[in-house]
């Protein structure tokens, strides 16, 4: 009787994945978001095209979401243009008929795409932190927030500082220095080598898991709660910008010692993740994930820049923790379909090795994309803010492909591998697959599921996305 029912569900999924048209979403530099004609699944395999295997039943990593990080640049550059203008740009980011992001960053203080220098609390000495205020964020953060919640409702949220207080800092100012001068820093206040930043006595870590503390507990006041919190964005970076390095064992033992504790203490369900790891070395993370006291507060890992070398090797030994890519890399506001391809070559290099959320950077940005210091970045939307002109770049368009048709939940699919397709199945049960073609000519592929095929000519340069139930 068993044999007759297994049978009966296979010749159902065969029958349903023969009789099921693909439908098939493509890019092109000149032509974006074209519904291509429907192909169907055929018996036939053709040898002589390039072929990709999608294993419908080997599922690997859980996908929780695709996103981008609020900043206040993006906020002042969508008041530049009008009301109906911006909803939008908002619905185009966050409704189900846009990209749909579903799990995004911001910053906890001030960072590079911020006005100008802050933290929460810039009172000296104020151990107990009673001076702690987001006033600020009220202004500019939270509404950018807030309107993105309007249009998605179950949008979640994580945060991660660039810089704690000055007065935690061992050289008493927001930047490290060690890439460039930094206007009114002296040259003895430069911190270089990756020594820890941090003042490490037990007042400072202590007032600074407060911090954090208070932070999520303002935040929730104000109707936003903060899913996790990554303890030090780029801990091994000395820019001219918000920063603070931590060697890693200092960083496990504020972890450990304070910032978990903190957390249990004051009963909060937002979760510590170890992030925003930037190192190529898995050594790095290895040290924080293997001091006991640490590990039992963190619950997942946020990478980005380098740590896309040490993804692989992290991913391998520490099998149980969830990995997050933080930060696509920005570029130098090229904007182009090949700076996209190369996000695209990111996104396969993070997901392919157990990621289970990818995050852009700027969503919004002035057309130039120039941070408070000085560097021009990509960004998925340019706003010129004299004309109110709106542009969608390359990056828009991949990431809509992506995050537009893969659900939180989604798993992703086992496959013959290679760096030109991903794929997934949500959980209603429809099938995604990214594929990518960055030559410069069309290409016949043969995508094989469970012994069908479909045959597709990709066009040249191109990014798409086949999905079917």
């Amino acid at each position: 009787m068993k044999k007759h029912v297994l049978t009966l569900l296979m010749s159902t999924f065969v029958l349903s994945l023969t009789a099921q048209k693909v439908q098939w979403t493509s890019s092109t530099e000149s032509k974006k978001w074209v519904q291509e004609k429907a192909p169907e699944f055929r018996n036939s395999v053709n040898e002589s095209s390039a072929k990709i295997t999608i294993y419908p039943n080997d599922t690997l990593q859980q996908m929780n979401g695709f996103g981008a990080c609020f900043n206040e640049l993006g906020w002042d550059a969508l008041q530049a243009v009008s009301e109906q203008k911006r909803n939008t740009i908002m619905n185009d980011l966050f409704s189900k008929e846009g990209v749909n992001f579903t799990f995004c960053r911001m910053p906890l203080g001030s960072n590079d795409y911020s006005f100008n220098y802050y933290s929460y609390n810039d009172v000296p000495e104020d151990f107990e932190m009673k001076n702690f205020s987001i006033d600020r964020d009220r202004y500019i953060l939270i509404p950018y927030i807030k309107a993105a919640m309007k249009v998605n409702p179950n949008l979640k949220i994580w945060a991660s500082p660039w810089c704690p207080p000055i007065w935690m800092k061992v050289n008493n100012h927001y930047a490290m220095g060690a890439s460039s001068p930094v206007k009114n820093m002296d040259k003895g206040m430069i911190i270089e080598n990756n020594a820890t930043a941090f003042k490490m006595e037990n007042r400072y870590l202590q007032a600074y898991a407060l911090y954090f503390s208070k932070f999520v507990q303002e935040y929730k006041k104000q109707g936003i709660n903060l899913s996790y919190v990554m303890v030090q964005n780029e801990p091994i970076y000395q820019p001219h910008w918000q920063s603070c390095t931590w060697r890693p064992d200092d960083l496990a033992f504020f972890i450990g010692k304070f910032l978990g504790p903190q957390f249990q203490k004051d009963t909060l369900a937002t979760q510590i993740w170890l992030g925003t790891v930037n190192s190529g070395d898995p050594n790095f993370t290895r040290t924080i994930l293997n001091n006991k006291d640490a590990a039992k507060y963190i619950k997942g890992i946020g990478m980005q820049w380098d740590a896309k070398h040490a993804i692989p090797a992290i991913h391998k030994e520490y099998p149980n923790y969830p990995l997050m890519q933080t930060e696509s890399e920005c570029g130098n506001g090229e904007g182009t379909w090949k700076f996209a391809e190369y996000t695209w070559s990111l996104i396969n290099q993070y997901i392919s090795n157990g990621a289970g959320q990818y995050m852009y950077w700027n969503m919004v940005l002035e057309k130039s994309g120039v941070s408070t210091w000085g560097w021009k970045q990509n960004m998925m939307i340019a706003i010129d803010m004299k004309t109110g002109e709106v542009k969608y770049t390359p990056e828009y368009y991949l990431m809509k492909h992506l995050s537009h048709f893969v659900l939180p939940g989604a798993k992703r699919l086992n496959t013959s591998g290679g760096n030109e397709h991903l794929a997934f199945i949500n959980p209603d049960g429809t099938k995604v697959v990214i594929l990518v073609n960055t030559e410069s000519a069309d290409k016949k592929v043969n995508l094989v599921v469970a012994e069908k095929s479909v045959e597709l000519t990709v066009k040249a340069n191109s990014f798409n996305t086949l999905t079917w139930r």
